[in-house]
């Protein structure tokens, strides 16, 4: 897939890449099939590895050209040192782990500063689902109930309580539908929110 079309199928990785300096170091958690790792090699020259579990994924970003290491972010990253990396990301895969206070820590213990990119569970559409009775299942909620890897769906307004808690620090914020950025009522009329953050004083 050309840069292009991941661009335009993933409107986040833009936003990420726009925090991004040239040559930064990079650690992409639950990197799935390296394609944001590529994106920002390609964009950015960005320097880094990818972590994922799955051996169908590791295959494929071999395939991209991206280094990985198979692990399971459940487990914790004591594998890498303090402050190993400039910038430590977790796109769309925040909502599917399961120690989300202690992944965060870890985040800002490996990396200088984290970004996240999450689906937003109060965009309109899945609240309208919700009360038709029925777990929402869009673009960026594709699973059904049955066999969803989310088990901490959350709001902006969640996650943001969540950063104020434990200190912290958010420094910017994008939020979007179709890829489009959406300043007004964003925890309402967003789909797919995208925050850069680090330590807390």
């Amino acid at each position: 897939m050309s840069i292009e079309s991941l661009a335009a199928e993933r409107p986040d990785f833009a936003a990420i890449a726009a925090w991004i300096p040239k040559g930064a170091s990079v650690l992409d958690l639950g990197c799935g099939d390296g394609s944001l790792l590529r994106y920002l090699k390609e964009t950015r020259s960005v320097r880094g590895y990818g972590v994922e579990i799955s051996d169908m994924d590791i295959v494929s970003c071999i395939a991209n050209g991206v280094n990985v290491i198979q692990n399971d972010l459940d487990s914790g990253l004591s594998d890498f040192e303090d402050n190993t990396f400039d910038f430590v990301i977790l796109s769309q895969t925040l909502q599917a782990t399961r120690h989300t206070e202690v992944l965060i820590k870890e985040m800002l213990r490996v990396g200088s500063v984290g970004i996240v990119s999450f689906p937003n569970f109060g965009y309109w559409k899945s609240r309208m689902n919700v009360m038709l009775g029925n777990m929402p299942v869009s673009r960026e909620l594709p699973y059904q109930w049955y066999d969803t890897p989310n088990v901490h769906l959350c709001t902006l307004n969640d996650f943001e309580r969540f950063c104020r808690k434990y200190c912290v620090d958010i420094s910017a914020r994008s939020v979007m539908t179709g890829g489009r950025e959406v300043g007004l009522l964003p925890n309402l009329l967003g789909s797919t929110a995208v925050y850069r953050f680090q330590r807390g004083v």
